[in-house]
């Protein structure tokens, strides 16, 4: 058996004061394209999830986040066709700034009951329940 490359990933649900998450569409040309996903990214060698997560969100989102305000919420294992994801999703309900797409991708708050209405990559899928069980 071939070894399998592991990558790892932290994502974010970010919370408003209204219970909903923040969901990002993955972009034309990108794998999986049209997909709703949690926001984040993969955590490089030798940086931490929750460094990786801050690193991310600030890219993708253009919001600081202090690293103190990330609570870790689950994670997810899910064996795709050449690698192997594994997902740690945390929570977060404060940042600073006003969320917005910069690499061009679609955001959506969603209310946590309403989360498997929507296309999602399959690593994506399983963290729904302990959402809705948290919020």
């Amino acid at each position: 058996m071939m070894p399998t490359r592991v990558v790892h990933v932290a994502a974010c649900a970010l919370i408003d004061t209204d219970g909903r998450v923040l969901l990002s569409q993955r972009p034309e040309g990108k794998a999986m394209a049209g997909l709703w996903e949690f926001p984040g990214g993969k955590v490089d060698d030798g940086e931490t999830p929750e460094a990786a997560l801050v690193r991310e969100l600030t890219e993708e989102l253009g919001i600081e986040i202090a690293p103190r305000c990330l609570s870790p919420l689950s994670f997810a294992s899910h064996a795709y066709g050449d690698f192997h994801l594994v997902m740690l999703l945390y929570a977060c309900r404060r940042w600073q700034g006003i969320a917005s797409g910069r690499e061009g991708q679609a955001l959506k708050w969603v209310y946590p009951r309403n989360l498997r209405d929507l296309p999602m990559p399959p690593a994506d899928k399983p963290l729904i329940p302990a959402l809705i069980d948290r919020l």
